[in-house]
C-alpha cells in the first residue's frame, strides 16, 4: 500500500513536470528589462515587469491607456526604454505628464503604436516590397518610416528623427512589441 502511494505521487508529480515544461517550451519568452514576456500576457501585463519601461509605464497610465493595451487588438507597439526618454531634452517628459498635457502624450505615446501585428519578419517585407522603405500608419494618424541598415530595422518619424529597433519580436497575446532605442515624435 505504501508503496502504491509513493508510486502515485511520483506519477503525480512527474505528470505536473511535464504540463509544466510543455507550457514553459509552447510560452517562447524574451527577456526585456530583466524580466521574461510571456506571449500569453497582454501589452501591459508584460510592460510593468520591464525595469527598462517604468517610463513608458508611467506615461501609458497617465494617459489613461491601459485600457486600449489590454485589449484585444492586436498591436504592433515600438517601445521606448527608459534610456530612450532620457535622450529627450531635459523636463520634457515631467511637462508632458502633467494633466494639461493629456492630449498631447497620448498623440505621442499612440503613434509608437501601429494596428495589427507586424513581426520583424512581416517589417523586413514590406521594408522589400518599398524598394528599402516602409510607410507605417500609427494609431495617432501619423506616419512612421521603416527601413533597414544591415540586419537592423530603423524607424524615421515625421520629424527625421531615427530609432532603432533594439530588440525584435517580443510576442504578446495582443500583438509584438519591438523595443527601440528613441522617443519617435509626430509632425506638430
Amino acid at each position: 500500500m505504501k508503496t502504491r502511494n509513493i508510486f502515485s505521487a511520483l506519477v503525480l508529480s512527474l505528470s505536473l513536470f511535464a504540463t509544466t515544461l510543455t507550457f514553459a517550451q509552447k510560452e517562447k519568452t524574451v527577456n526585456v528589462g530583466g524580466a521574461p514576456m510571456y506571449p500569453s500576457k497582454n501589452i501591459v501585463e508584460n510592460a510593468v515587469n520591464s525595469k527598462d519601461h517604468t517610463t513608458l509605464v508611467a506615461a501609458v497610465k497617465a494617459a489613461g491607456l491601459v485600457e486600449t493595451l489590454q485589449s484585444k487588438g492586436p498591436f504592433t507597439v515600438f517601445a521606448p526604454t527608459n534610456a530612450a526618454f532620457d535622450k529627450l531634452p531635459k523636463g520634457t517628459v515631467e511637462t508632458l505628464l502633467k494633466p494639461e498635457n493629456l492630449k498631447t502624450l497620448q498623440t505621442i505615446l499612440t503613434y509608437h503604436v501601429v494596428s495589427g501585428k507586424l513581426n520583424a519578419s512581416d517589417l523586413m517585407n514590406l521594408i522589400k516590397k518599398g524598394n528599402g522603405k516602409a510607410s507605417l500608419k500609427t494609431v495617432s494618424g501619423g506616419t512612421l518610416t521603416a527601413w533597414m541598415k544591415g540586419k537592423d530595422i530603423y524607424l524615421t518619424d515625421e520629424n527625421g528623427n531615427s530609432s532603432k529597433v533594439t530588440i525584435a519580436d517580443v510576442n504578446q497575446s495582443n500583438g509584438v512589441i519591438h523595443v527601440v532605442d528613441s522617443v519617435v515624435t509626430p509632425k506638430a
